[in-house]
């Protein structure tokens, strides 16, 4: 039962005004539940970052009232970022059968234990203190996905997950909007409803019509080798590759590591169904013809070190280009991943390959809902209150349109920030206060130790290069009688600019007589004279203002 004084409290540290990173929280007196808990990859100026995680601050403090962790389906966005939680939290997980795989496999990675439930679709879970938690079956890029409808003390709150409509899935049921219908019948709060392909009008096309275009591309490449670029783990895109190859008697070589875990523990679970004897090792590709070969790969954002960016750059030790291979990339950029697939594409076309990638045709269909289906569910949830999710600031503000011409009132609608807290009672929704969010940077096995900073710092670097100014400094005098030695990396290269770098050491000379007349050699106050008065010098003469670092030797 409600009480008056408590408040049903709802914020996200990730996902909203951003892509990527997604974890929403639910907050009801002395109980918290979580929903997904993902990661987001970083940006061309997170130099050195391997991935961005939300900060998990409130969480670590309030982590008695944590009664589960409930996962909607198993993308990195979406899970990606439960290793490092678990580290700071213990609290069980919910998810279902291909998803939890996925996390268990990563956890085992981590070296993490967790107490992980299976649930299926339609079970409701009821073990979370005042919430519970219905799975709803739903269609997406990755098998197992699920809606949650959450039972609260304030009332029923729908979160969408990932979604889309598709009547005509590879595997699995289609989306159940029975349920949702039955749900909006019934009464519902609050919608947290995906954002990711709201701008785009229309309906998302059925991944099934990828099968079509793949068995069009088979049918043309007769005697070509076929290799296929696309998300790890889009089991579903995975299933219509080996069912093409089955069809042109052609074995099937997997590479990558997160594909190979991928495929494992789909096949182990019973997500994959793969006929006897087509899977082969990446060392037997050379005992087959190319007519008799498909590759399946990871590398469709052009990520450096995955399996086609390394074959691209000849890099890999068992898959090497030949002219005429014919290379599908069956992915979509990832926003701020344009640069870098499209180097990937020109290094393949160079090597002689045929590469088919999104634009030249649909061999690609998206994971996420357009309008239409956006509108559907809107129809038949009918929610009090709506609260878009998972897309940058124009997503959201473009969902709040949508939701706004089809009746919705504005001021029920809330595009938030992370961190920022929406209250709801049974009657009323209002914004109040925010709760600590941002970025954790994961560098190697680093979490959190490099900051804005850092960042900065390299960035820094990166641009302007650096100068390291050496000297000796006598003990009891205090004065320089070694030095100043000079050196340069990624500013200018010495041995081509020993004018400009015998001019530097005048300046720094120079500094230190200032520094002896006025009597003070304490080593901070040196470094900050050189520093300040070789960086005017140097954008005088380059307009370049590189990172200075001198360094004192006590003799």
């Amino acid at each position: 039962m409600a009480s008056k004084k408590n408040k049903l409290k709802i914020f996200s540290l990730g996902g909203l005004q951003e892509i990527g990173k997604n974890i929403t929280v639910f907050e009801y007196a002395n109980d918290i539940i979580i929903v997904d808990c993902g990661v987001a990859f970083p940006n061309d100026d997170m130099l050195g970052i391997d991935l961005v995680i939300p900060d998990f601050t409130y969480l670590v403090k309030n982590k008695e009232k944590i009664r589960g962790i409930f996962l909607t389906h198993g993308h990195e966005d979406h899970i990606g970022s439960i290793p490092y939680l678990l580290r700071e939290v213990s609290a069980p997980i919910f998810a279902t059968r291909l998803t939890l795989g996925l996390v268990e496999n990563k956890l085992k990675e981590h070296g993490i234990t967790a107490d992980s439930r299976c649930v299926a679709i339609g079970d409701v879970v009821k073990t979370c203190g005042c919430f519970s938690v219905e799975f709803i079956g739903i269609t997406h890029s990755i098998a197992d996905s699920a809606a949650l409808a959450i039972k609260t003390p304030v009332g029923t709150i729908i979160h969408t997950g990932d979604f889309k409509v598709d009547y005509t899935p590879i595997k699995g049921s289609a989306i159940d909007l029975q349920r949702f219908a039955e749900l909006g019948k019934a009464g519902v709060q609050l919608l947290l409803c995906e954002s990711t392909n709201v701008e785009q009008k229309g309906y998302t096309t059925s991944e099934s019509a990828v099968g079509a275009i793949f068995e069009d591309i088979f049918d043309s490449s007769r005697n070509q080798r076929i290799m296929i670029a696309t998300f790890s783990s889009n089991i579903h895109r995975i299933q219509q590759v080996i069912n093409c190859a089955i069809r042109h008697n052609r074995k099937v070589c997997v590479i990558g590591r997160s594909m190979l875990n991928t495929v494992r523990v789909a096949q182990e679970l019973g997500y994959l169904d793969v006929a006897e004897k087509i899977m082969i090792e990446p060392s037997q590709i050379k005992n087959y013809t190319d007519k008799e070969i498909v590759i399946i790969t990871t590398g469709s954002q052009g990520e450096p070190m995955s399996a086609l960016s390394r074959i691209a750059a000849s890099e890999h030790k068992q898959v090497e280009i030949r002219p005429g291979d014919k290379i599908v990339i069956s992915a979509s950029p990832i926003p701020g991943n344009e640069k870098t697939i499209f180097k990937v594409i020109n290094d393949l076309m160079r090597k002689g390959a045929d590469v088919i990638y999104e634009g030249l045709m649909e061999v690609h269909v998206s994971g996420h809902a357009k309008q239409e289906e956006i509108k559907l569910l809107h129809a038949l949830v009918k929610p009090k209150f709506l609260m878009p999710i998972h897309g940058e600031f124009r997503h959201l503000k473009t969902h709040k349109e949508l939701a706004i011409s089809l009746g919705m009132k504005k001021e029920d609608i809330f595009v938030m920030n992370n961190g920022e807290v929406l209250e709801l009672t049974k009657d009323a929704a209002k914004t109040n206060g925010s709760v600590t969010s941002g970025h954790v940077f994961v560098d190697g096995l680093g979490v959190g130790d490099v900051g804005n900073i850092v960042l900065r710092d390299r960035r820094h670097l990166s641009q302007d290069g650096l100068m390291i100014i050496v000297m000796s400094v006598e003990r009891e005098s205090g004065l320089v009688i070694a030095g100043p030695d000079i050196i340069s990396r990624g500013f200018v290269y010495v041995r081509e600019s020993e004018d400009l770098m015998g001019e530097a050491r005048d300046v720094v000379n120079k500094a230190l007589r200032r520094c002896e007349e006025r009597n003070n050699l304490e080593w901070t106050y040196m470094k900050n004279i050189v520093r300040d008065a070789l960086k005017e010098f140097l954008w005088q003469k380059t307009k370049r203002s590189p990172m200075i670092l001198p360094i004192i030797m006590e003799v």
